[in-house]
Formats: structure tokens, sequence, C-alpha cells
């Protein structure tokens, strides 16, 4: 049944309740005042409002739909108390009617009265079974003690002002009535201790209200008035006091059904006062023994329990003081955490940059020497590539224990981020050279689970007098920039002037952008011929930077920039696009077998780049140049940049697109990439170019091994061979006895604009067509 459906049942009920507790009123002023009917009818009053009440926590249990299930036990276990004491009071109510003449004075019978205490004892169980506020550990002896001390001062109230009166009155009642009064305090205690823990559910706070005053008002208001008038108190008691029982409970299911639809509210704050009010209420009996009233046994029982409450705070605040102890050390220790988090490495717990700046600042501050020393991982990218960040990870936090071990708790070692590590010197002990060099070489030994060798750049900058942090820092940043710079693992020392070239550097990788945008790249071809006839066969487009204000600047200058900034990106997109056209131009003019080949070189940052299949492949869409005329140059430490990097390639080589290995040799793992990377071409490297041609009395196979071992092995593999760097013609003789073919270098041809290749394609065509015509003539 939906709520709308039985609010109205459930009001009926209430308003039965309320009329027959309204007839009972009339009819007792009647009876009072006028003397109409006899005294054993006001016993009816009870058990009909009980049965009304019995209905609608019936109606509650059996329609409420939605109703949870810890509610509904409790109300079920509520109707079955409820009738069982209209069925006590029914009993009753047929003795008084049998026996009319004694109804002021005639007990109630025992088995009414045992039905009716088994009642009220079920009500006290249904409230035990209520669930409250979950707790653990010391939080669920706080609320045992804060309800047993709100139990024991509400009682003790109760006993001291309801109970005792009775058992001293001039006219006592009978046991049946005392303890069934007794009962229904006791609900009502249970029934507000409980309340005031709830979690807010199930049970809806409101009717457990309801249910504590069913239980406590009547009960109170018939000990007042056999105290105060005895047993002329019964009738009124019966006709007026009691039937509100009925009442309350019917409000108490009215306010459940209403519950039912709407959300759980939180714990009721009430319980956090009650135990207070209990301890104020328990001093009742003192202040009224201190105003002289009599110190007879129920006092004392009162006294006693004073006593108890009194001790159970104590105990209460004991644990209260422990508790508030505990959270004031906990929020000391958060705090702390969250300083230190502030100010450490998560990953390495070594100071972070914000420290870093503090201790910095301070240590200007007091004047004495300070040093900085900024420690950079070479090549940190290859092993987070090739190994993942997991190893990387873990090499950070080797590093940093290999600067705890070397700076010892006399400096400051900090991660600045990424992989850069610095240390803080301060005193006139303190010696950032011997620091920097101790750390290289610790260095030279595996580090980390991997046992990896890695290396560093360090600059050390020592703060001048007046020197701010600002300038510290820049001067340790120039001196790590020009370290890296010099060829890495090195230590360079900041010195006046030094700052000039890294700033122009740095300025140049600013004007790199402009000068895209500017159309100030110029691509030049260097062409790749063969050896035997000095015959071009194709060329290796090399990019130039025509500066409006420096000229020409070289690309061992401006290379680095781009890769630095990630322009390198955008500039090999127009180097491959310019090249592709160029190239496809050249076929176009000189005919298919003018030019077998055009390559560029490759950065490792482009072959990273998601997009730069999808370019390459609009780039030879776009000129219409055949994939297996396009050759791409990657480096050997290029390729060893990871899985991104040999998908990329795999992926070209899928297109029929010809790699090259570019300045084989010098890589650490040349052998194994041959197999590795789907090259179709190895360059061999100028620097075993260099010299083959020398005849100094040694034997020719010792200078020349490296160069004939490559030839072989690329024939064994069935790729072509390329020489580069080759400047004399005695070179290209001894490269020719060794078995290569072709080559390249400024002594063969020096790079050009793209019409000086035209032309040298020009005159090489019309060589072909001299000799084609000889031929013919021969032949004639």
């Amino acid at each position: 049944m939906t709520r709308d459906a039985l609010q109205p049942t459930a009001r009926w009920y209430v308003r039965a309740t309320v009329s027959v507790a309204v007839l009972g009123t009339v009819w007792c002023a009647a009876h009072l005042g006028a003397g109409i009917g006899i005294e054993a009818v006001a016993y009816l009053f009870v058990p009909a409002g009980g049965v009304l009440a019995a209905a609608s926590v019936r109606h509650l249990t059996r329609t409420g739909r939605g109703l949870d299930p810890v509610a509904a036990r409790f109300w079920r276990t509520v109707l079955v108390a409820v009738v069982l004491v209209t069925v006590g009071y029914a009993w009753l109510a047929a003795d008084m009617l049998a026996h009319p003449d004694e109804v002021r004075t005639r007990s109630m019978p025992v088995p009414a009265a045992a039905l009716a205490a088994i009642g009220f004892l079920i009500a006290v169980w249904a409230l035990a079974r209520v669930p409250v506020v979950a707790s653990r550990g010391e939080q669920r002896w706080h609320m045992v003690l804060d309800r047993t001390i709100a139990f024991l001062g509400c009682t003790s109230v109760l006993w001291y002002a309801g109970i005792a009166p009775m058992l001293t009155a001039r006219e006592p009642w009978s046991r049946q009535a005392m303890l069934l009064v007794g009962l229904g305090l006791l609900v009502a205690v249970g029934a507000v201790t409980k309340v005031s823990y709830l979690a807010g559910g199930p049970v809806d706070p409101t009717a457990m209200r309801f249910v504590a005053a069913g239980g406590g008002v009547p009960a109170g208001a018939v000990g007042v008035l056999a105290v105060q008038f005895g047993y002329i108190a019964s009738v009124p008691a019966q006709a007026i006091v009691m039937p509100l029982a009925p009442v309350l409970i019917a409000l108490g299911a009215a306010a459940q059904g209403r519950a039912v639809h709407r959300s759980r509210r939180d714990p009721d704050p009430a319980g956090m006062v009650l135990p207070y009010l209990a301890t104020i209420l328990v001093g009742v009996p003192l202040v009224a023994v201190a105003a002289g009233a009599p110190l007879r046994w129920p006092a004392r029982m009162a006294l006693v329990a004073a006593v108890l409450v009194t001790a159970l705070v104590m105990v209460r605040q004991y644990l209260a003081y422990r508790e508030n102890a505990r959270l004031l050390r906990a929020a000391q220790d958060h705090q702390d955490r969250l300083r230190y988090e502030v100010s450490h490495d998560g990953l390495t717990g070594l100071a972070n940059r914000a420290l870093f700046r503090e201790r910095l600042t301070a240590a200007l501050a007091a004047g004495g020497p300070v040093a900085v020393l900024l420690i950079d991982l070479d090549d940190f990218k290859t092993v987070n590539d090739l190994l993942g960040h997991g190893a990387g990870d873990r090499l950070l936090v080797a590093m940093a224990g290999l600067l705890r071990a070397e700076t010892g708790d006399d400096h400051l070692a900090v991660r600045v981020g990424g992989d850069e590590f610095a240390v803080l010197m301060t005193g006139n002990r303190a010696d950032p050279q011997d620091l920097a060099e101790r750390a290289l070489a610790a260095l030279t030994q595996p580090i980390s689970e991997h046992r990896l060798l890695v290396r560093a750049s360090i600059g050390i900058a020592v703060a001048a007098p007046g020197a701010t942090l600002d300038s510290v820092l820049r001067d340790a940043d120039v001196a790590l920039y020009t370290a890296k710079q010099r060829g890495k693992a090195g230590i360079v020392r900041y010195e006046d002037g030094m700052g000039e070239p890294v700033l122009a550097h740095m300025q140049l990788g600013g004007e790199l952008r402009r000068a895209l945008d500017n159309d100030e790249f110029r691509v030049v071809y260097q062409p790749i011929v063969r050896l035997d006839r000095n015959w071009v066969i194709g060329v290796e487009a090399l990019v130039r930077w025509h500066h409006p204000t420096r000229g020409l600047v070289s690309p061992a200058d401006f290379i680095p920039a781009a890769e630095r900034t990630g322009l390198i990106v955008p500039l090999g997109r127009f180097v491959l696009r310019e090249t592709c056209r160029q190239a496809a131009a050249w076929l176009a003019e000189f005919g298919a077998g003018a030019l077998k080949e055009a390559g560029l070189n490759v950065s490792a940052r482009q072959l990273h780049d998601p997009d730069f299949v999808s370019d390459v492949a609009t780039a030879l869409r776009d000129s219409g140049l055949p994939r297996e005329r396009l050759v791409l140059e990657v480096t050997e430490s290029g390729v060893l940049r990871g899985p991104q990097i040999s998908r990329t390639l795999h992926e070209l080589d899928g297109m029929g697109i010809r790699l090259a290995l570019d300045d084989f040799g010098t890589g650490e793992s040349s052998l194994s990439l041959l197999r590795a990377v789907p090259a179709a071409i190895v360059k061999l490297d100028k620097s075993f170019v260099d010299g083959i041609e020398i005849d100094d009395g040694r034997p020719a196979d010792a200078r020349q091994a490296v160069a004939r071992a490559v030839i072989q092995l690329a024939h064994a593999l069935g790729l072509d061979t390329v020489a580069e760097g080759i400047e004399s013609p005695e070179q290209v003789a001894a490269l020719l006895e060794l078995g290569y073919t072709r080559g390249q270098g400024f002594h063969l041809y020096e790079p050009m604009p793209a019409d000086g290749v035209s032309r040298v394609l020009e005159r090489q065509r019309a060589i072909e067509a001299r000799a084609a015509k000889e031929v013919g003539v021969r032949r004639c």
C-alpha cells in the first residue's frame, strides 16, 4: 500500500483512540460530578483503546510497503506487547465488573498482571533490539557509559519521585499495580535512552518517542495520583490517564508510516545532551535530602545511584581525556605528515623544490658560504622508453639514496623535478667540487635493482657576496647546461661570462618558430655517387638556416635547439615535404632512371610523434614520389628509444619505404640492431673512413678491419652500403678495394641547392645520350 493510502487509515486509528480517551474523560467527569454509572466502567476504556492501538500497529506491519525489515520486526514485537497488555487489562475490567463493590480495594488478578507485565517486558526487549549508531573500540565503551549514565540518572529520579512514594503512601497500591507502573516507567526510560542513539533509522525516532511516552506518561501520572489521592484516584487513572497509552502507541505507528517514504535523518543530537541531563537529574534526590526530606531507604537507594552515576561520569571523562589526547596526537601527526609532504618529494623522500628555495634563501640571508650543485641524469628518457617508467622511478630512488650517502647530514639533497637533483652546501668546510667528483665516481658502479650504469652532468654555482636566490639558481643552470653541451658526464663550475653563449643559444631556440613562419630554412642536397664512375644515383637532403641578421646558421647550433624545443617535428615535416616534392620533380624531368633514392635524416623526436607515419604518407601522396625512392635515415642511438619507435619503423617498412642506419658503427648495439631494425641500407660512419687510405707500415687489415667487417656483414644480410665522409681519391680507391660501391663526401660533391643537382643530372643525361649515340654509330 502506498503512503497516500496508508496515512488516512493510520489517522483513523489515531482519531479512534483519541475518541476512546475523550469518552473516558467525559464519563469520569459525569461519574465524579453526578454519580452516573458504577466505578467498574472506568476499567473498560484501557482495553478498548488497546484494541484500537493493536489494530493500528497490525495495519502498519501488514500494509506498510517499503518498511525496513528491522523496523518491521520491531513493530511486530510491539504488536505482541500491546496485545498482551490489552488482554491483561481486559481481564482486569472483567474482574472489576464481576466485583463492582470492591473496585477501590480489589487488586489486579495475578494472571492479568502477569500478561501485562510480560507485554511490558516484550516492549523493553523490542527496544533493546533496535540498532544504534555503529561503533567500535573505545567509541563503543563511550556509548555504553553514556547510555548507562542516562539510564541510571533517569531511573533514579523516577524511582525517587514515582515508585518510592507509592510504596510509602498512606493507602499503598497493590504490588501488581506498582509492578506495572514500574515497568511502564522502564519502557519510557529505555525508549528515551535508545532514541538518543539511533543512527537515523530504520525505526523512526519520532515513533520511538511516542512509544516512550506511551509507557512513561501514564505510569508517571498514575504514580502521582496514587500518592496524592490514594484509592479514589483509581477511577480517573483508569478512565482518563491510562487510555492515553493507546493514543500514543497509535501516534507512533502513524509516525512510522510517514517515515517509510522519507529519507533517513542524521542521529539525534540529543544523544550528546542526555548523559549531562541525567547527571543533573540524579542530583534531585540529593537536593531534596539537603532541603530536609527524610533519609529513608528509597532516598538511600537514590543516593547510591547518584554515587554510581558520579563514578561512571569520572570513568567517562577519563576515557574522553584519553580519546582527546589520541585525537590531538593524530592531528599533530597529520599536520607533521602534511608539512613533510609539502616540503619533500613523494617518490624519493628528498627535499623538494619549495624546501630547497626556502633553505637557500635562509642560507643567503645568513651570509655564510653557500654553494649549489645541479645534477641531471644523462639520457634518462632512454631508460623510461626501454624499460618503462617503473624502472625509471626505481632509478631515481637509487640516485636519491646515492646522494644521501654522499651528502650525509651536513648538506641538503634535493629532487628538483624529473631527473634533475640538487645539493645545497653551506659552511666553511663545504667543497662542492669534491662532492661532485665523488658523486660521478659513485655512478661508475651499477645502481638500482636493474643494475644500470648511468651518467650525470653537474653544474656548480658558488654564491658571490650579495647574490640572490634567482641569481644563484641561474648560474647553476648555466653551468649544468654548459656541462651537457660539452658532452655530458662532466662537471662545470660557473664562471663570469659563461651565461652569454648559453643565453644566445636559448635565444636561438626562441627564434626557430619565427624562422619557420618566415620561410628562412632551405633544403640542400648532397649527392650519393657510384664510386667506380663518380655517377650520381641519389641525394641526401640537408637543412640550412639563412638568418636575416646572423647569416648562415650552422646545423650544429640550431638542430639541438630544435630538438630541445620540440620544433624539430615541424622542421622535419618541412624537409620531408620539400624533399619528396623536389625528388618527384627530378624524376619527372630526367626520367625514372635518373635518381634511385632521395634520403633525409629523421630524429628520435620525430619517430615518437604519433602523426609521423601519416605525415610521410601525405608527403608521398601529395608529391607523387614512389615510396621505394624515399629513404629515411635514423641513427643507432635514435632507434634505441623504446617500443614506440620500433613500431613506427616497422610500419614505415611495411609501407615500402627504405630505412638506412646512419653513422653505423658508432652506437652501442650495432650488430643487434641489424636484426631488430628493418634497415635496407647501412651508412658507414665517417670516423671509419678517415685514414683508411694511410699506409704507415702497419698491416692494412688492422686499419680497415671495421670497414671490411661492415661490408661483409651487410652483404651477408642483403643490405646496401654507403660510405660517408669521403674526402680524397685515395679513400675512394681504398673503399673500392674493400667492396664499397657507393659513397658521399666533400671530395665527391659538396651539399648544393636543388638547381645544382639539376645541372649534375642534366650533365649525366647528356653523357648517357652521347654514349648511346656512339654505340649506335659503331653498330652501323
